[in-house]
């Protein structure tokens, strides 16, 4: 996702120096060429060779060092990055670029690039809460640069609260949301996500394989292209993506009253979740004892939710998934019809490749109209690119 990305990383004096390293790492493995930059005061943490071994490229110190002839280095690197990243940031560099001081390397290259640039500070919390401070970081903002905030925890001082360095993974994500395109700005988009739970008792339940690996690939891909994003999501054992709005439920009724109450500010609805298609008939107050001989367990049928949302007057835009084992296109089609979606994802989930609980996914996208595209196996991040690629043209058209 960051191919052919060049990311200079800004690394300042600070004990949280230490996960500027994991961050490097996260970053090479998504495709970026990283250059890191590091004060002297973060090189008393963590040493350059650490950062230059893991980054392939040399690590930059010394403000008066020519990197080649006629190249001057802070000067170089400000020209040649797509994002400057300055993780942990304390509050002197912050102070330090809020007031035009250039007096190192670190503060030269920042000041000297045209590149966007995400701070990820990292402090005391009476620093952070400082008047001050604060103020240069609301004067930063106002000039366009981004900022991950800290979060509230047990700081290295001794001290709990906030200014403790937001999760590596939070940073990363922040990263690859400013190098993408924000096409999909000014839209909201719901997504549902994984499998509901249909309570037999306090103890079992009836659901399905669903990870709501497929769903979250795709809010947390709307989100990176500035959507605001309504997640609606079933149990699962998933970090939230970033910047969405999360609903949690438990079940199919839960999850058709969260839908239905957001759907009117909805621009697409992509029902990602595998939804129960029944529960029992009652749900016992207490654990059911096992007995001799069967048991027999009365199910009824659950809310249709894409069925409601097809009977809807003014409706959104809408796009089913059907995961299937045998028939995939002709079962497919028949479910886009009978809901009236605009268009549906169908892939078959007996494949041991793709499907559920798995990285991978291919599938058949069916239009209305009948046209198909199909998609052959690739990750579900890419393939929930794809799938938005074609609802922002379709959202396009509709606009038009």
């Amino acid at each position: 996702m960051l191919r052919d990305k060049r990311i200079v990383l800004c690394v300042s004096g600070g004990i949280a120096v230490y996960k500027s390293l994991e961050l490097l790492r996260l970053l090479k493995k998504a495709g970026a060429d990283v250059h890191v930059v590091m004060s002297s005061s973060a090189q008393e943490f963590v040493t350059a060779l650490s950062f230059q071994t893991l980054s392939g490229n040399p690590v930059h110190t010394e403000l008066f060092n020519l990197i080649a002839e006629r190249e001057i280095g802070h000067i170089s690197l400000a020209d040649r990055a797509d994002l400057f990243l300055i993780v942990p940031a304390t509050a002197n560099i912050i102070g330090k670029i809020a007031n035009g001081i250039a007096d190192d390397m670190l503060s030269t290259t920042v000041m000297a690039t045209k590149a966007p640039v995400l701070i990820a500070p990292a402090m005391n919390v009476n620093m952070f809460t400082n008047p001050i401070y604060r103020e240069n970081e609301e004067k930063l903002r106002r000039f366009g640069y981004l900022f991950v905030p800290p979060v509230n925890g047990p700081l290295a001082c001794g001290w709990e609260g906030e200014g403790k360095l937001a999760a590596v993974e939070t940073i990363f994500e922040a990263a690859v949301s400013a190098l993408t395109k924000k096409d999909l700005a000014g839209k909201t988009i719901m997504v549902t996500a994984g499998p509901t739970r249909e309570e037999i008792d306090p103890v079992r339940y009836i659901s399905n394989h669903s990870s709501g690996k497929m769903g979250y690939a795709l809010a947390r891909n709307a989100a990176r292209r500035g959507a605001r994003v309504i997640l609606v999501s079933g149990p699962v054992n998933l970090l939230p993506p970033c910047g969405v709005e999360l609903f949690a439920v438990e079940n199919a009724r839960q999850m058709l009253d969260v839908v239905m109450a957001n759907v009117g500010e909805c621009d697409a609805v992509i029902k990602a979740a595998a939804v129960a298609d029944y529960r029992p008939e009652e749900r016992k107050a207490t654990k059911i004892k096992k007995q001799a001989g069967s048991m027999t367990i009365d199910l009824v049928k659950n809310p249709d939710i894409l069925l409601e949302l097809g009977r809807m007057e003014r409706r959104p835009l809408l796009v089913g998934f059907a995961a299937e084992t045998c028939s995939l296109e002709s079962y497919a089609s028949a479910k886009l019809v009978d809901k009236n979606l605009d268009m549906i994802v169908a892939n078959d989930v007996s494949q041991a490749d793709a499907g559920f609980n798995v990285e991978n996914n291919r599938a058949i996208l069916i239009y209305r109209d009948g046209r198909t595209i199909d998609f052959e196996l690739m990750s579900k991040d890419k393939l929930s690119e794809q799938i938005l690629n074609i609802v922002f043209d379709e959202l396009q058209r509709r606009k038009g």
